[in-house]
């Protein structure tokens, strides 16, 4: 098991690296010593931060917590990386189960893996501001590699999604009916 611990504005004593690598043990069980854990520990206003990202099996597993005590956000984090991993292990063996031999010798035969689909497969995270709809579109348009905008419109106080038209030169939007 590999174990990098960061702390950002926050030192990583060693009772923090001791404890972190403790609770990182939960985690050896799922997938034996192959196993890539990295910690990054941080304090924001009151808020002690610990953001866990693991790398095992092929998968990457994150999360990141806040609370008053960092070993309870560590706690947190590992509880619910465990719950994550457990959830994918049921499913790919769900998966195997059902699939039949038949299956798997044809794929096999084509020498090539089935793509991924109907999976979520990437996650992005970012600050939505409020502000017009006109706004918005003027945000969208100075950004011509994105193809939506989510932001809070500052009239209804809603969630909108202003999106660029198939055309490339109208806009469409997207709001909540209640």
């Amino acid at each position: 098991m590999n174990i990098k611990i960061t702390g950002k504005e926050l030192k990583a004593t060693d009772a923090i690296k001791d404890y972190i690598e403790r609770k990182s043990e939960r985690l050896v069980k799922y997938f034996g010593e192959d196993l890539d854990v990295t910690a990054t520990i941080k304090s924001e206003g009151k808020e002690q931060v610990a953001e866990l990202h693991v790398i095992g099996a092929g998968n990457v597993y994150r999360a990141v917590t806040a609370h008053k005590d960092l070993y309870a956000s560590i706690d947190k984090d590992i509880d619910i990386l465990e719950g994550q991993i457990r959830k994918t292990k049921t499913k790919n063996d769900k998966q195997n189960m059902t699939e039949s031999i038949r299956t798997k010798e044809i794929s096999g035969i084509m020498g090539s893996e089935p793509e991924i689909e109907n999976e979520i497969i990437k996650t992005l995270y970012y600050e939505i501001k409020p502000m017009a709809p006109e706004d918005a579109k003027l945000q969208l348009q100075s950004k011509p590699q994105n193809t939506f905008l989510a932001f809070i419109n500052i009239d209804t106080e809603k969630v909108n999604v202003i999106y660029k038209l198939k055309d490339n030169k109208n806009y469409g939007l997207v709001e909540p009916e209640a």
